[in-house]
Parts: C-alpha cells; sequence; structure tokens
C-alpha cells in the first residue's frame, strides 16, 4: 500500500507505540490516585505535558489535554463565549475545518452571529480582512494555522498581533500545521491553539488545547482533571504516545520538511507533465511542504479515487470528516471552483514514511487511472 492519505491520520511512530506498550504493562494508570501506581502515572503525564510544550514552545501549565482536536477546537469556541454574555458574535474564516464550521452552524441557531471571512482564488486570507470585522461584541477570531485540503498557510502571527491590540481572543486550529511548520508560541501571541495527536504520529484520542496563561475557560467537561478545565481520567497512554510523537516531531522537524518539499514537488510536476489537463489548487499560495490539492479536468475524483485504491494508493477528496465524498468541498468552492471543479479534485497528503519511489509507482500508474476515467465520462 502506497498511503498518500497523511492529513487524514498517520500511523503512529514506533517511539510512540513502544512508550504505549511499556504504560500499558505497567499496571493500572490513574493520576488521580493517591499510592504510588497514581503517582508514577501522574509523573508520566507531567513528562508528556513537557514534551508538548517544548514541542509548542509553551509552559506546561498552558496545556490541555483533550480526546481530539474537534474537542479542542470546541473547547476554544465555547469557552470563548461563556467569558462575556454580551459578546456572542465570532470572526472565522470560510475554509475552516467541519468541526468548527458545525459547530458554528449550530451557535448560529442559538442566536450566535458568525462572520465568515472570504478567501482569493489561492485559497490566502487578508488578516486586514479579519480586522474589519472585529466589532464591539466580538468574543473570539478562529483562523485555522494550514487548510486541511490545499495545505495554504494562513498569516497567523499577523492575525494574533491584530486581534491583541484590539482586545478579542484568537484561537487558532493549528491541527494541520503542528509538526509541518514550527509553532513557537513565546513568539507568535495567539489564546488558544488546537492539534490533534493523530496527525503527528500518535494514536487517535488525544489532542491538545493550548490555553495562555491568564485566560479562563470554562470547562465542557467538569472535574478536578487538567486544573479543573478538562474533567474525565486521563487518557495516560495515549497522552505518553504523544509526547513522544511530539518529541520527534520537534526533532525531524526541519529535515522533514526538506524532504517532504522535495516529493510534492517531485508529485505535482510529475502529474502536471502526464495529465496536461490537471491544475494544482493553490497552487500560488504559501503551503506547507506535503499537501497537494490537484483538479483533474472535470475528472470525477471519486472514480480515480476508486481506481488508485485499486492500484494500492490511498488518497482522499478532501477532509475526512466530511459525511460524504459526493459534497464539493466547501473549500475549493470558496476558492471560486464550480462544483464540478470541486468534484474533480484530489488531496495527496505526504508523511515521513512515503519514498521516491512511491512517488514514482503512482506517476507510472496514474495515465491509465485517468485514460480509463476520461473514456468512461465521454
Amino acid at each position: 500500500m502506497i498511503y498518500l492519505d497523511n492529513n487524514a491520520t498517520t500511523a503512529v511512530a514506533a517511539e510512540a507505540i513502544e512508550a504505549m506498550v511499556a504504560c500499558m504493562s505497567s499496571g493500572p494508570t490513574n493520576p488521580s490516585s493517591k499510592h504510588k501506581a497514581g503517582e508514577c502515572s501522574k509523573e508520566a503525564v507531567m513528562a508528556a505535558r513537557g514534551e508538548v510544550a517544548r514541542f509548542l514552545n509553551c509552559t506546561p501549565p498552558e496545556v490541555v489535554f483533550t480526546s481530539c482536536g474537534t474537542e479542542a477546537n470546541h473547547m476554544a469556541i465555547l469557552a470563548a463565549l461563556a467569558l462575556d454574555p454580551a459578546k456572542q458574535h465570532i470572526v472565522a474564516s470560510s475554509v475552516e475545518h467541519p468541526s468548527c464550521l458545525e459547530l458554528l452552524a449550530h451557535l448560529e441557531k442559538k442566536g450566535v452571529r458568525v462572520t465568515y471571512l472570504p478567501v482569493d482564488a489561492q485559497g490566502r486570507l487578508d488578516p486586514e480582512t479579519v480586522s474589519a470585522q472585529i466589532a464591539p461584541d466580538t468574543a473570539l477570531v478562529t483562523v485555522m494555522w494550514a487548510n486541511n485540503e490545499t495545505g495554504v498557510l494562513f498569516p497567523i502571527e499577523a492575525i494574533a498581533a491584530l486581534t491583541r491590540a484590539k482586545g478579542v481572543l484568537f484561537h487558532t486550529d493549528a491541527v494541520q500545521a503542528a509538526g509541518k511548520v514550527a509553532i513557537d508560541l513565546k513568539k507568535v501571541p495567539v489564546d488558544m491553539l488546537s492539534l490533534s495527536g493523530h496527525k503527528i504520529h500518535a494514536p487517535t484520542g488525544v489532542g491538545v488545547l493550548f490555553v495562555r496563561k491568564g485566560i479562563k475557560i470554562a470547562p465542557q467537561i467538569f472535574g478536578h482533571q487538567e486544573r479543573a478545565r478538562r474533567g474525565g481520567t486521563e487518557n495516560v497512554p495515549g497522552i505518553i504516545g504523544l509526547g513522544k510523537a511530539a518529541a520527534l516531531a520537534a526533532k525531524e522537524l526541519d529535515a522533514q520538511q526538506v524532504s517532504l518539499a522535495s516529493l510534492r514537488d517531485r508529485l505535482e510536476a510529475g502529474i502536471l507533465e502526464r495529465v496536461p489537463f490537471a491544475t494544482v489548487n493553490g497552487r500560488g499560495a504559501e503551503r506547507v511542504a506535503n499537501t497537494t490539492n490537484i483538479r483533474f479536468g472535470n475528472l470525477e475524483a471519486e472514480l480515480l479515487l476508486e481506481r488508485l485504491d485499486r492500484a494500492g494508493i490511498c488518497a482522499s477528496a478532501g477532509a475526512a470528516c466530511t459525511s460524504s465524498g459526493t459534497e464539493p468541498s466547501h473549500v475549493l468552492l470558496a476558492m471560486g471552483l464550480d462544483e464540478r471543479g470541486a468534484l474533480s479534485s484530489i488531496r495527496f497528503s505526504l508523511g515521513r514514511d512515503n519514498t521516491a519511489a512511491e512517488i514514482d509507482t503512482l506517476l507510472d500508474v496514474l495515465p491509465g487511472i485517468v485514460n480509463e476515467a476520461a473514456a468512461i465520462a465521454a
């Protein structure tokens, strides 16, 4: 199998698996227990929290463990609204992940006002459009760091500076940025940041919400854990796995990005050479190194993906969290593609285990698949 869907999920790193197995083999794990076994679990969680804090360049108390990136996003948005009942306005980009957009749509039905910011044809967001939409009743600006479908990066540092100057909380969904760009929370003044373990070679079932010191958030799940910010017995093995994965990502970041950019460029150039009517969505924007989103004329992406899957190659038509592949991508529609163009686009997202030989295999089999799909469409 050639796996080119790393933005959906990544393989768990061997180092993380080893640490998790050791944890699960050592006996019961409940950090709240006031005995030796509990204290050992507490120390393991503290160590992992430190690894995540070093990865983000923040302090360990600012790291709140969650079950996933979706929960972290929800915590940030709902906590911001709870801080001041008079502030019930949120500013978000039109291309946020479904985990944010679906919550925002629900909140709109409850009376919350949401302003959705446009992107240009390359998927870029102008920070000045953020500033223009901030109002006296704005509770939060939430803008993703890197788009999960196109890989396009947003100017998070500039947006954070604007929101801080206006005294408005800023949250960024960094699920697709973590491990792909350097995140320095001492330098970039975001107030809250979400990440997901299974996007950086940790297991599923664990995530993080960074909450900057001094910001009080109301819990959505009550309990004494995580400094009363997120109740529930900690997922100790998952947290340990996330700590190991974060340390590994920090160590490998620079080398991995050089390697992944080379593979992505090889993939893009090869496809554009072999399929003359193919185009890269967002090619003119700054992107994370591992992601490319390619439109194959008006050929159905689902048909191409099914044929690729038969050939042992995994890719996707967009976010894994969307309910149906037959719906056009809201990201590509926001960039100006029509429905047919959006439904003819495939995301290839590379990871640390991919090789040039795998890219070449894809390039060998793709023209035949494209020709077959074109014959069916004719």
